[in-house]
């Protein structure tokens, strides 16, 4: 999955990008949780599974919410 593809689901799941933060990440706030996380903005490049299911998890997001991760 690919940065923009994350932050499209993130967006409809009433997700909000605060900043840019160090290096290649972005900084996201759920305001359902009010937890915050950074999230590798790669470009093109897929994010790892790992990674994305990590994301969702800091913020505070249900996986059966979320959908699948590929």
């Amino acid at each position: 999955m690919r940065y923009r593809d994350l932050a499209r689901r993130l967006h409809k799941l009433g997700c909000r990008e605060l900043r840019e933060g160090k290096g290649s990440h972005r900084v996201w706030h759920n305001p359902a949780t009010g937890l915050v996380a950074a999230v590798p903005d790669w470009g093109s490049k897929d994010l790892a599974p790992g990674t994305v299911r990590a994301v969702i998890r800091e913020l505070g997001i249900d996986r059966s919410e979320f959908g699948p991760i590929k």
